[in-house]
């Protein structure tokens, strides 16, 4: 039993605690005083199909706590949906959660001394938000993962989330009638889980899984299915050991686990919004890990996984073909993992895929062999230039041209450049150049999926580049740029483009520049200036204030001026 400041002042050995009458209201009984508490941050809510279901495994894992022999107390936290707010200014507060999420779970453990935590999310930002919270506490601690939704399906063809967005570009080009629009949009979710194709909630549950802090397998599992009830109160069992052993998050999340987590979402094709959260993690739990890390590795490790958004599968078809174990178990007999990083159970990684087969059985289609990788490189490239000095992020798999030069289109916001889009006045060949959507300047850094689907429907998904200091959904593909850093917002480059300038992105060669000579950008440069901010009160405002840059994981406690 660890000697923690809930063990000081509720048991105090014989000596009795004022403490114990209110847990006594919350159903403790005399044996139960000497036994852990575990927390259980539930993520459920009925604003977003990613997290409606999770009070129902909430409840399981609960059942598995208190019959592994601890105490569980459920709190709860927040989530935003990132498809409903998508396109509109809610986005700018997704991000923004991720921070109110990990501060809420660390406010809540540390504030009841709890002995370890189980965290239970869905959506997007649950799962960075509730690791850096483990991060940062160094308690015993395990995620849940909600699931994945199952596909919808119209005309033979599997859809997600992503196909509405698609067919709204689809139908303002007029390749699609209002009537097949409204078929996709009626059908595209059909139930609870977070989107279906290796967008970032898949994604992160994958690297979770890939890093030793969920369980095997459980990164894939579809939400309405009953093996995931049951992996989460398994999960309960296994926190309970951890905590009984004290395996901390520390022992777990090491430079080694982070380059598992690497690997293994280049390995998928993940959500480039792994770079931004992972870094976020990494710096919470003080493991040094920078944006040329993940060049390094993609450069070894190829895409091995068939998904959408660029391929062809979802989640849970990856599930069925052997799911995020297969893939690892790939990687290490490459040795592209590294077999002796800790998990939770207590087991190696190496211990872990023991059992696993070395090649994906012969009757899937979703996991590539090894001699006939989707590509031979990893698909998340880290662009630097003139206009990204810091770094940016461009995910190029499914690009047939991943090099393009050209005029420059510069919005001042991602409405504007959707209009445009719509509006039929984006041609071939030209750049789009998409402004003041960084951490500070949006603030909240949204994500594009509606220009980037928008563009892809009309047929210029391979024609047209697109930049910004914003971010892009897991589910955007093409040939775009993100997380361009430093941001408009602080006089970064991409403030200093104009309309027409030419503008090369070059993912084969990293390369993301502006097409002027160095006396033309310091001049510039010279001239311009910050505009006002967009909020001063409120939660935005103080996250303006706070944040750092995209290339650091625009995390919110970088260099805290604590004189």
């Amino acid at each position: 039993m660890p000697d923690n400041l809930r063990s000081k002042v509720v048991t105090q050995g014989k000596e009795r605690s004022p403490n114990r009458a209110m847990l006594r209201a919350v159903g403790f009984g005399d044996g139960d005083f000497t036994k852990p508490i575990v927390g259980i941050a539930n993520g459920y809510s009925t604003i977003t199909p990613c997290n409606m279901g999770l009070n129902q495994l909430a409840q399981r894992a609960e059942t598995g706590a208190r019959n592994a022999g601890s105490m569980p107390q459920m709190f709860g936290t927040i989530t935003i949906s990132d498809g409903i707010s998508m396109g509109t200014e809610g986005m700018k507060y997704s991000l923004v959660s991720r921070e109110v999420i990990a501060d809420s779970i660390e406010t809540v453990c540390k504030g009841q001394s709890m002995d370890g935590v189980l965290a239970i999310g869905g959506c997007d930002k649950n799962m960075p938000g509730a690791m850096i919270a483990i991060a940062r506490m160094n308690i015993p601690a395990i995620f849940v993962y909600g699931g994945t939704i199952k596909p919808g399906h119209y005309n033979g063809t599997d859809l997600t989330v992503v196909s509405a967005f698609e067919a709204v570009g689809e139908y303002s080009a007029g390749k699609m009638t209002e009537e097949e629009l409204l078929e996709v949009e009626r059908r595209a979710c059909p139930g609870a889980g977070s989107c279906g194709g290796m967008y970032t909630a898949n994604t992160m549950s994958s690297a979770f899984e890939a890093m030793g802090m969920s369980l095997p397998y459980s990164s894939t599992m579809a939400a309405e299915d009953a093996e995931k009830a049951d992996s989460a109160e398994k999960s309960a069992f296994v926190l309970v050991n951890a905590i009984q052993k004290q395996i901390l998050p520390q022992q777990i999340l090491t430079r080694k686990a982070f380059e598992n987590a690497i690997a293994v979402i280049m390995a998928i094709g993940g959500s480039t919004n792994a770079v931004l959260h992972l870094l976020a993690i990494a710096h919470a739990i003080g493991v040094e890990l920078i944006l040329d890390d993940f060049e390094i590795i993609r450069a070894k490790v190829p895409v091995l996984c068939d998904l959408k958004p660029s391929g062809r599968f979802v989640a849970t078809d990856l599930h069925r073909a052997g799911g995020i174990p297969q893939v690892m178990k790939m990687l290490l007999v490459q040795d592209l993992l590294h077999g002796d990083a800790l998990t939770i159970t207590g087991q190696t990684i190496a211990e872990v895929l023991a059992e696993v087969p070395e090649v994906p059985r012969a009757d899937q289609f979703v996991i590539h062999p090894w001699s006939q990788p989707m590509y031979p490189q990893g698909h998340l490239a880290i662009l630097k230039g003139n206009l990204a000095s810091e770094g940016a992020v461009a995910k190029i798999t499914g690009v047939k041209t991943p090099a393009i030069t050209g005029p420059a289109r510069v919005f001042e916001s991602e409405e504007e450049c959707l209009d445009a889009i719509l509006a039929g006045k984006i041609q071939a060949g030209d750049v789009l150049v998409v402004r003041y959507e960084g951490p500070k300047g949006g603030p909240g850094m949204r994500e594009m999926l509606a220009p980037t689907s928008a563009l892809i429907g009309a047929g210029l998904g391979d024609a047209v580049g697109l930049i910004t200091d914003g971010r892009f959904s897991g589910g955007t593909y093409g040939m775009v740029v993100g997380h361009v850093a430093p941001e408009a917002a602080v006089g970064g480059a991409i403030a200093l483009v104009v309309e027409g300038d030419s503008i090369t992105i070059d993912a084969p060669n990293r390369l993301l520049q502006v097409n002027i000579s160095e006396e033309e950008l310091a001049h510039r440069r010279a001239s311009w200036q910050p505009k006002p901010p967009r909020y001063t009160t409120g939660v935005l405002a103080k996250y303006a204030k706070l944040v750092s840059s995209s290339s650091v994981g625009a995390v919110t406690d970088l260099d805290l001026d604590l004189g």
